[in-house]
């Protein structure tokens, strides 16, 4: 509540004494040192009480207003995206789109199949739909057709069904594919191909602006400023003839004659493409029509486990033959569009960076700026090559798609002379056994449900790093607190493979190694647990 403060017997305004409570008091307290003979100042039905209290409610939204005009007027207050896209705009810094996740697919055909079957570019696949789940599409990613000649297919034995496919790709049934990271197969991406998308016509003005119709473009850092961009192309028709124009970050550089434009995406993620004024970029000739195809989707919720992509969505050479297909890795790579929070942290290193890779911290920096990355160390092997240790966003096994990005990525950023070499990282698996003690009237299983949780989390590849130590007195702590848990005894605490004991109480890991959930069925959650009740437990 507001103070009425005085100096030398004058009162003193309170300027922070801002909301309706304060500036209801305040206002009462100076009608009693104005207007005295108003004596009925603080009855609800007294016509100039009514109207104190609407100045106050209006003085609140006021104050309101100023305090998110000063906030928002600043990169390190500034709570809504909108505001932060304009303000790292100033520095030349784009807020990252989500990133697809990527996989690779097995095609098992018939037998008696000896044609050729072609997988070409909008060929879809996708998971199955459940309850709490939609399915998830995946489009054929390869640049060119694939032409899969089925009589130089080998052949493999489903053992459920004892029936025989000729497969390519991995073999699904093989225990040892199972396990492999190799990337053999059709590569895949989630999302979705726009084709030849009208935009409208142009009237011939500048600084035209066209929004595309579908939200949640993709658009991958390495496609910016480059003439074979394959996230956004764009083809202006005129007279006849079919030009293709280019993306750049910005039209500063463009000369009047450059074919050039560029994207800009709002914080409801819709983008929009703007051409130049005729000084910097040229415009679109008046009557001129402008199409556009693109890719949307991306996100965290592509990162589908093994096995799940077992639905031809659309490509209808596949369903006519009986072919099937099957993911045996997991798909990996895909990342959420860039949050405000990291992108306060990462635009003042990029800054400084000045999208030039010098120093160890600029490659990672810089790195750490494309979406899909999730974990990256830059290692100087020697005075001309440098290596990138990259885990995908979400973990898994690197994809060609984000290293071949990363590459393209780097192509301008890096010095002339130094050789760039994009690497995967170790993960290690931390095998967790243990038995817990339930206290009276507790669910066994919901307490094991608590303990695999909380196990799981200190492995979440979102709280682990490169060179990480894993204390065993982590998973005391958090387990300890889980409400009805009794007492705990880990039994095996270790990495690589399951093994009674608990060492010295830690693990100290390599330079390029990530802690990791083992991919054993005991240890899905991270945790291998055996309840022991107590008296009274259920």
């Amino acid at each position: 509540m507001a103070e009425i403060k005085r100096t030398n017997g004058r009162a003193v305004l309170d300027y922070m004494a801002r909301d309706y409570d304060s500036l209801l008091y305040a206002m009462r307290e100076r009608v009693r040192e104005k207007l005295p003979e108003w004596t009925d100042a603080s009855s609800e039905a007294d016509m100039g009480n009514v109207l104190l209290e609407a100045f106050a409610h209006m003085g609140d939204i006021l104050s309101y207003y100023q305090d998110r005009i000063a906030g928002e007027s600043f990169l390190g207050t500034a709570q809504t995206r909108r505001s932060i896209i304009q303000h790292l705009r100033l520095i030349g810094y784009t807020l990252g789109t989500a990133a697809p996740a990527a996989a690779t697919l097995s095609l098992l055909f018939p037998l008696d199949y000896q044609g050729t079957v072609t997988i070409k570019q909008g060929d879809a696949f996708a998971t199955k739909s459940q309850r709490d789940r939609p399915s998830v599409r995946f489009e054929y990613a390869g640049d060119v057709s694939l032409e899969i000649d089925c009589t130089r297919l080998s052949s493999t034995t489903d053992p459920a069904t004892g029936q025989r496919y000729r497969y390519y790709g991995l073999d699904p049934y093989s225990a040892q594919s199972a396990g492999s990271f190799r990337r053999v197969g059709i590569p895949v991406e989630e999302g979705r191909l726009v084709l030849a998308e009208r935009l409208g016509v142009s009237d011939g003005t500048a600084n035209q602006r066209f929004p595309l119709a579908h939200p949640r473009l993709i658009l991958r850092p390495s496609d910016q400023n480059r003439l074979d961009n394959r996230d956004l192309t764009l083809l202006v028709e005129y007279g006849g003839q079919i030009t293709r124009w280019h993306l750049r970050e910005s039209l500063a550089f463009s000369g009047s004659d450059d074919r050039d434009f560029v994207v800009s995406i709002d914080e409801h993620d819709r983008a929009s493409v703007s051409f130049g004024d005729g000084t910097f970029g040229a415009m679109p000739p008046d009557g001129a029509v402008i199409k556009a195809s693109y890719r949307v989707g991306g996100g965290a919720h592509g990162n589908v486990g093994a096995r799940t992509i077992t639905t031809i969505a659309s490509a209808s050479q596949l369903s006519l033959i009986g072919a099937s297909v099957i993911n045996v890795a997991p798909a990996t790579g895909g990342d959420d569009r860039e949050s405000i929070e990291h992108a306060v942290l990462q635009a003042p290193a990029v800054f400084r960076a000045r999208k030039r890779a010098v120093t160890r911290a600029d490659y990672e920096a810089l790195a750490r700026n494309y979406q899909g990355v999730g974990r990256v160390r830059a290692v100087a092997d020697s005075w001309a090559t440098v290596t990138l240790y990259v885990a995908p966003a979400g973990g898994g096994p690197l994809t060609d798609s984000l290293r071949a990005g990363l590459l393209a990525y780097f192509e301008d950023k890096r010095p002339l002379t130094t050789r760039i070499e994009i690497a995967g990282v170790d993960y290690v698996p931390i095998y967790v056994t243990a038995r817990i003690g339930v206290n009276a009237y507790y669910e066994h299983k919901e307490i094991a449900a608590h303990v695999q949780t909380a196990a799981g989390k200190l492995l979440a590849f979102e709280r682990v790093d490169f060179a990480q130590t894993i204390y065993l007195s982590k998973f005391y702590e958090a387990i300890e607190a889980i409400d009805g848990v009794s007492y705990v005894t880990i039994t095996g605490f270790s990495r690589d493979i399951p093994r009674a004991g608990n060492g010295d109480g830690l693990i100290k890991l390599g330079a390029n190694e990530l802690p990791c959930i083992p991919g054993d069925p005991n240890y899905t959650t991270g945790i291998n647990v055996a309840i022991v009740g107590t008296e009274g437990g259920a």
